[in-house]
């Protein structure tokens, strides 16, 4: 127990067991003693304390009912409970539900509850240090994620004045003077600013407020295909957009989504396909938004279908970063929405996604 002094409340309407409480334990532990559960609540209001103990047998509640009640303002002392009387099912289901550590039946014997009160002190030092650690995680976890914000922010600057310069060799006509060099910086160019933008959509769709707006997709989806398809001019889309309604969501994730599905619906097609499509569905309703990408590219083995949501998951054709559908889970999940997809090699892969219409 360490030189720790452990404060001990004990509750009981009977005097004497007051008294004799006090008296066996004065000296090892710091005690408080009550003689009802609402005099027990008082105490706790301006004292913390390590272990709570209380009878079960009360005149106005019981001690599983005390210890239930405090459990959500008070769920950092460790119960105990004396019973003089056996309750088995009150007892368990107590147990279960984890509103007492450990039962004593009375007259409770001096050593053994002493070595409860002792392990029940053991169970709370675990704890509060379980809770601290879980707490020094969550603010390393936060610096880490501010971090790598910070520097992949940062790291866009140079590289977008990389690419930049890529494109003045290109309109020069210097683009193929110097071999492989030029189209070499420009590929690796490209997907550094692929894993940096990614980097940045993690970051965000797990920091960022969900703010829903009004999301006119008539607009939006065209806009997107505009953005995702400017290096790709061999892919056709197809959209059939039924918005008759105003439909209300967090633009940001439903752009985080779509551009991922679509960027992906173009990067998978087969490279000898000489009709290479993506067909775009949506079509809202007063509670939802349904939404379905469609590509013909190459397929998802059966095996790897379970796996693509996982993070950094990554098939031996996928020249991406393992995020991009991870993002895209992780994002519906934010607003409740929903994904499904099936895929075969002859005729490509379908994602379904389905987004509440929040108003």
């Amino acid at each position: 127990m360490n030189d720790t002094i452990i404060k001990v409340l004990y509750i009981d309407d009977e005097e004497n067991n007051l008294l004799s409480f006090k008296a066996a334990f004065r000296r090892k532990y710091e005690v408080y003693t009550a003689n009802s559960a609402s005099e027990g609540r008082k105490i706790l209001e301006h004292l913390s304390v390590h272990v709570i103990i209380a009878d079960q047998k009360m005149p106005q509640t019981t001690g599983v009912q005390f210890f239930t009640e405090i459990a959500i303002t008070h769920p950092d002392p460790i119960r105990i409970l004396l019973t003089g009387y056996t309750d088995i099912q009150a007892l368990g289901q107590a147990i279960n539900d984890g509103y007492i550590y450990h039962y004593v039946t009375k007259p409770w014997n001096e050593l053994e509850l002493h070595n409860s009160m002792k392990n029940a002190y053991g169970a709370y030092k675990s704890r509060l240090d379980l809770k601290n650690k879980i707490a020094e995680l969550e603010k390393t976890n936060d610096e880490l994620n501010r971090f790598i914000y910070s520097i992949s922010h940062e790291l866009r600057a140079p590289l977008v004045s990389a690419m930049g310069i890529v494109n003045l060799v290109k309109m020069e006509g210097l683009f193929e003077s110097s071999g492989e060099y030029w189209p070499l910086i420009e590929t690796c160019s490209i997907k550094l600013d692929y894993y940096v933008q990614k980097t940045l959509q993690y970051y965000k769709n797990n920091k960022t407020d969900s703010e829903h707006v009004e999301i006119d997709f008539k607009t939006l989806i065209p806009d997107l295909i505009e953005v995702y398809s400017y290096s790709d001019k061999e892919t056709y889309f197809y959209t059939d957009i039924k918005q008759e309604m105003p439909f209300y969501g967090d633009s940001f994730r439903i752009e985080v989504i779509l551009g991922n599905l679509i960027s992906n619906a173009i990067k998978y097609q087969k490279e000898d396909e000489q009709n290479k499509k993506v067909e775009i569905q949506v079509t809202i309703s007063a509670t939802e938004a349904e939404i379905t990408i469609s590509d013909n590219g190459m397929g998802i083995l059966n095996e790897h279908l379970e796996k693509i949501f996982t993070q950094f998951f990554k098939i031996k054709t996928n020249h991406g970063s393992g995020l991009g559908l991870f993002i895209v889970k992780e994002a519906l999940n934010k607003i409740d929405g929903k994904i499904s997809v099936s895929s075969s090699s002859l005729d490509g892969t379908t994602f379904k996604i389905t987004i509440p219409n929040v108003k």
